[in-house]
């Protein structure tokens, strides 16, 4: 038996057990009309399905011998027809691993693969369409991947916006939220939803990585305070994933943080019309291509030491800033170093 947990059904404190009883099995055909949830081999409550999803297709192999996952390695990216996502995606086939790409926009998509099959070689990277914010476009993902590469490794959820607007909260349009929220919080929701459900019936099982963005920390993000508050959710549905899992017995699946720090894309650069702005973006960010050399690698060590547990891998750690920092003040390092300062 293990600790108690509140059961949603029916209000009260039950104790949990390893396999389902015939009354656990009878009371969930009671409420959800299936017996599938004999298949379940994880966790179960005694009187419901508290602790495991109710969808057939989700059936975790917890008690299945994993495979090794060696390289090269399966990699998917969100978001990757530009900007830090295609940085990683060309760093990941510079190391020899198949990558798959995606954007909402086709014509980006098509473009990007061309260039990139120019490079590595048509037999090792593949893109389609799909916006995160559509359940259908991700689902339509999944199938794409496991159709070109048969299973997925490494799952970065990259996909973000900030609609390009930097005002503050109460300048901001209807849309412009939408776009942000939806993005960056269902659209994440979605992918990992789904990226989990995949991994977990893969003999490999699978690593999910999500990419975290100014605000994550806590400290605020004025101009842009709705960006920074669905940043900041993205740590929190991390650890709360790795505790669902934790908590259904997945022992094959694991979600991480992947943090970029600041990447001199046209996201952050829109944002560069500040004195504050201009000194912080010159201090500290760095091109794509200097950061996805620096993250690949930790991401397929991560990979290749067998390791289930989580991590949180940052490419502009707390030192790191505080020494730029340092130096501009001390020495005058990096001033205009993108920008022009005043």
């Amino acid at each position: 038996m293990a600790s108690l947990f509140p059961c949603p059904t029916l209000s009260s404190k039950i104790d949990f057990v390893v396999s389902p009883s015939s009354e656990a099995r009878s009371h969930y055909r009671k409420f959800n009309g299936s017996s599938s949830l004999a298949a379940q081999n994880f966790g179960t409550c005694r009187l419901c399905a508290f602790g495991n999803s109710t969808s057939p297709s989700f059936v975790p192999m917890a008690s299945a011998r994993r495979e090794p996952m060696v390289p090269p390695y399966r990699v998917l990216i969100t978001g990757s027809s530009k900007g830090i996502g295609y940085a990683l995606a060309k760093e990941f086939l510079r190391a020899g691993d198949y990558v798959i790409i995606c954007s909402r926009s086709n014509e980006k998509v098509e473009s990007a693969v061309q260039n990139l099959r120019e490079e590595f070689g048509e037999q090792y990277v593949w893109g389609t369409k799909c916006d995160v914010r559509e359940a259908e476009d991700v689902k339509n993902l999944v199938a794409f991947a496991q159709e070109k590469l048969k299973y997925i490794d490494i799952w970065i959820n990259n996909a973000g916006s900030n609609a390009y607007s930097y005002k503050p909260l109460a300048e901001a349009s209807d849309e412009d939220l939408i776009e942000v929220v939806a993005t960056n919080t269902l659209g994440l929701m979605i992918c990992c939803r789904e990226a989990i459900k995949m991994m977990a019936n893969q003999p490999r099982g699978g690593h999910i990585f999500n990419i975290d963005g100014a605000g994550s920390d806590g400290r605020p993000t004025p101009r842009f305070a709705a960006y920074g508050a669905t940043k900041r959710s993205v740590v929190h549905l991390t650890k709360s994933l790795q505790a669902e899992l934790q908590m259904q017995d997945v022992k094959n699946v694991m979600v991480h943080n992947l943090s970029p720090g600041m990447v001199t894309t046209d996201l952050l650069m829109s944002g560069a019309t500040t004195k504050q702005a201009k000194f912080f973006i010159n201090v500290l960010a760095e091109p794509a291509e200097v950061v996805a050399e620096s993250l690949v690698p930790n991401i397929r060590s991560t990979i290749a030491n067998g390791s289930m547990k989580p991590t949180y891998i940052k490419f502009l750690t707390g030192v790191k800033a505080y020494s730029q920092i340092f130096s501009r003040f001390a020495f005058g390092a990096r001033r205009n170093r993108y920008i022009l300062e005043d």
